[in-house]
């Protein structure tokens, strides 16, 4: 079975950055996808940033231009989340599907203030 562990998050002041990580307990099939979603209490999981593993982002409209998703390495995906806003408090998660298999993390909390 993969683990996913998030580490990263924290509280910021607004216009501040946070860098958040996903490491999978091991290396992984050729093809597969990667996501960063987040959840607010009483709203849905909402998926943010995607990474295929041919290289192909996509990003949530909300972040576009804020945030940005990258592969360190095949066992590391970052977020690196810049002019962060009281909206963007959340639990983050990072996500892994394996050809329809999905994995996920147990969460990192954001908290953005005024």
């Amino acid at each position: 079975q993969v683990q996913l562990v998030e580490s990263g998050g924290g509280s910021v002041e607004a216009g501040g950055s946070l860098r958040l990580s996903c490491v999978k307990s091991r290396t992984i099939p050729e093809f597969y996808s990667m996501s960063w979603y987040r959840q607010t209490p009483g709203k849905q999981r909402d998926v943010i940033a995607t990474i295929l593993s041919n290289g192909t982002i996509t990003y949530e409209d909300s972040v576009k231009g804020r945030f940005t998703i990258s592969r360190v390495n095949h066992n590391m995906i970052n977020l690196q989340m810049n002019s962060l806003k009281p909206e963007d408090t959340a639990v983050y998660y990072c996500h892994l599907n394996v050809q329809g298999t999905v994995y996920w993390g147990q969460g990192t909390q954001v908290t953005v203030s005024s």
